[in-house]
């Protein structure tokens, strides 16, 4: 079990009574997927422990009360605050057409409309507005938005992204 196999899927924000209960925060687009979630994994001093999830209630927004199979007082819980929590990349939809996960792209070829190929996908900037694609090529760093607009398809069985980059936009970083 490796971590590369999970995803993360939020953290534990703080406990919630005196019983042990949880709030988990959810960092996902679409939290119906999580309603019958049944299982966790939280990282604990880097380790992935699975926790068997007893009943969990959503509140607003992307949080939910949780209270956890295996812990029973508030002194247990408060360990777990902070926490991240994960699930396997197996329990992912799958997603289609432009859409897609940032891990699932990763070693994907671009392929510009105009320029040909720039190289595969070392990673995903999301820190920003909105994702980037950060590109290998020749030891460089091109980093292209990852908008509608610029990217046309996605053919995963190719591992290919096709993409039209504004005029100029590659040129900045050869």
């Amino acid at each position: 079990m490796k971590k590369e196999d999970f995803y993360y899927l939020g953290k534990i924000v703080k406990t919630s009574g005196y019983k042990g209960n949880l709030v988990f925060f959810f960092d996902v687009d679409d939290i119906s997927h999580y309603q019958d979630l049944e299982a966790v994994f939280i990282d604990i001093a880097g380790n992935l422990i699975p926790f068997a999830i007893r009943s969990i209630a959503f509140t607003k927004g992307a949080q939910a009360f949780v209270s956890l199979m295996d812990i029973h007082s508030q002194d247990e819980a408060e360990a777990l605050a902070g926490c991240s929590l994960y699930l396997p990349v197996s329990y992912l939809p799958e997603l289609s057409g432009k859409n897609f996960y940032f891990h699932e792209i990763i070693g994907f070829e671009v392929m510009d409309e105009t320029l040909g190929a720039l190289g595969p996908v070392s990673g995903v900037m999301d820190q920003t507005s909105q994702p980037v694609l950060i590109i290998v090529r020749d030891r460089k760093e091109i980093l292209v938005p990852a908008s509608d607009e610029i990217i046309m398809k996605i053919d995963r069985k190719a591992r290919k992204i096709f993409v039209k980059t504004p005029e100029g936009l590659v040129d900045l970083y050869l």
